[in-house]
């Protein structure tokens, strides 16, 4: 096989490993996806909205302690927003994902894919589905 042969299958290959995988917010889009029926962060990690956030309102309602508590799931400087993933600006400055237009968090208790022990915690913090 030529060397310029090589390249290509290699570009090939490397290519369709892309496609496939994960998004990746390197690539300035959304490091989520949805799994077995719910919406997941790049590490698989369940994802929430909470009741107070008011859809496309562009602000999150859980600042301080609260974003301790529930740690919003962060965009870069260099995402874009796609689809039904949108980037709102936090008190802090920071960014974070939205999702149809509601601020997106992980709860810390969650330890291992698929977890879920955040749904319906204290009635308004839910999977998003």
């Amino acid at each position: 096989m030529h060397k310029t042969s090589l390249s290509l299958a290699a570009a090939a290959v490397l290519l369709a490993a892309c496609a496939s995988g994960p998004m990746s917010s390197s690539a300035g889009h959304p490091p989520l996806a949805m799994k077995d029926g719910m919406l997941v962060d790049g590490k698989g990690m369940t994802v929430y909205t909470f009741d107070k956030d008011v859809a496309n309102s562009g602000k999150s309602a859980c600042n301080g302690d609260c974003a301790v508590k529930w740690p919003p799931v962060m965009a870069k400087a260099d995402d874009r927003p796609s689809g039904d993933y949108t980037v709102v600006t936090r008190d802090d400055g920071r960014r974070q994902w939205a999702f149809k237009g509601k601020p997106l968090y992980t709860w810390p208790e969650d330890q291992d894919p698929g977890d879920k022990y955040g749904d319906n915690y204290n009635k308004v913090w839910h999977i998003v589905r």
